[in-house]
């Protein structure tokens, strides 16, 4: 890897974490041009690409980080006095947090599934590329949404169980975890304020979670040298700058109505990729 692989690297992850158009595609798109697809080196530098990217949400959101943090300790110590359940959902913050949980719990089974759909896209751009065309569809739908009414208080168990279905089905590469979790916000008839703030504080548990699974998966196949620590400090610091710069074009996006543009975007990628994986099982 070079300097320049890190800030490309880089840049993809903290423009395509946030922008609907899926961060793992992209990358994975890249590898497949540049011949590193498979490299074990990967595992290591992505979790320092996907800790970029977690900074940025909680640079970019920190008044919101700091309200649910807050909340999340009074929750904990609600748990020890006995009170927790006696508080029933409460206040906005902790409806919120009790609906992300459930968003998160949705999420784990299907995590198992991961490896196995990872493999059948990096061996077939074909797949990839009906997944990018997925992406699409949802982003077409979403963009004729109804604007919503619920706000953070007025969350239920169902709009949580919607998000975190639509989370499940990001796990395949080519379909974006914040588009996915904001079209269906939007689809459930979140306001788009509350669509795009769930979706993103929804994202930190689940890209921590990624990092330690991408961490455990370079311990495993022994690429824990730290001999390229200084590139992986490089594509963290660009994808944290670039990061915190896509969430204020999503935020600005989402709210007027432009979500057609990513859906033309993953459209065409999508036919592109389809094509190219075509040819070369053809050749």
């Amino acid at each position: 890897m070079t300097i320049l692989d890190a800030i490309l690297q880089g840049i993809i992850q903290g423009l395509t974490e946030f922008l609907p158009v899926s961060s793992s595609g992209h990358l994975m798109l890249y590898s497949h041009i540049t011949g590193q697809a498979g490299e074990e080196g990967n595992f290591l530098f992505s979790a320092f690409l996907h800790l970029g990217t977690l900074l940025a949400v909680c640079l970019a959101f920190r008044s919101t980080v700091v309200a649910l943090a807050k909340e999340g300790g009074a929750m904990v110590a609600d748990l020890f006095t006995g009170k927790l359940f006696r508080k029933g959902l409460g206040n906005p913050e902790r409806r919120m947090l009790y609906m992300m949980i459930l968003s998160l719990v949705v999420l784990v089974p299907f995590y198992f599934l991961r490896d196995f759909i990872e493999g059948v896209a990096q061996k077939y751009l074909i797949a990839l590329g009906c997944f990018f065309l997925y992406t699409s569809v949802i982003l077409f739908l979403s963009d004729k949404c109804v604007n919503g009414h619920k706000g953070p208080g007025e969350l239920t168990w169902k709009d949580a169980l919607v998000v975190g279905l639509f989370q499940a089905v990001a796990l395949l590469p080519g379909v974006s975890r914040s588009g996915s979790t904001i079209c269906s916000g939007l689809f459930v008839g979140m306001d788009r304020d509350t669509a795009v703030k769930y979706s993103f504080m929804l994202g930190i548990p689940t890209i921590l979670a990624g990092c330690l699974v991408e961490i455990k998966d370079a311990a495993e196949a022994g690429a824990l040298g730290m001999e390229q620590f200084p590139l992986f400090v490089v594509g963290f610091i660009v994808a944290a700058v670039v990061g915190v710069l896509a969430i204020r074009m999503v935020d600005l996006l989402v709210k007027s109505n432009k979500f057609k543009y990513f859906a033309v975007y993953t459209l065409l990628l999508g036919l592109a990729v389809v094509g190219f994986g075509v040819y070369r099982l053809a050749h």
